[in-house]
């Protein structure tokens, strides 16, 4: 059950991240890297981050930059939030899959209706 001032700097990270996000993807045209959601450790030291990034093709590639650049998204997160925030978080960023997830069950439910749709031949009512 996270605390009070913790929904508060989990909304005020996942903000400002997508702002930090929207501004570098705006560069690369046909990328959208967005924050599903962030949580803050009770002690307010680490932020675990989920990201939705699209293409889905280009995640793991694009997830890798994200990482080697952690100290400078961290840096620019640090530098909006400097009047709010004493302390910038430590940012763990991870990748969120439920779109994909959910978007297998629905393939798999249409394929499954297609099956239950489909005439069946009985070979003993020739």
């Amino acid at each position: 059950m996270d605390t009070t001032r913790q929904q508060k700097i989990s909304r005020l990270v996942q903000k400002e991240l997508s702002e930090i996000f929207r501004r570098e993807t705006a560069k690369t045209r046909g990328t959208l890297v967005s924050v599903s959601s962030v949580r803050v450790s009770p002690d307010l030291s680490v932020a675990n981050v989920r990201l939705s990034i699209f293409p889905s093709e280009n995640a793991q590639a694009i997830m890798d930059n994200i990482i080697q650049n952690e100290r400078g998204i961290r840096h620019q997160l640090a530098q909006q939030t400097r009047y709010q925030l004493r302390r910038c978080p430590e940012l763990k960023f991870h990748i969120d899959d439920s779109l994909d997830y959910i978007d297998h069950i629905d393939q798999l439910l249409a394929q499954d209706k297609k099956s239950d749709n489909q005439p069946t031949t009985d070979p003993t009512k020739s």
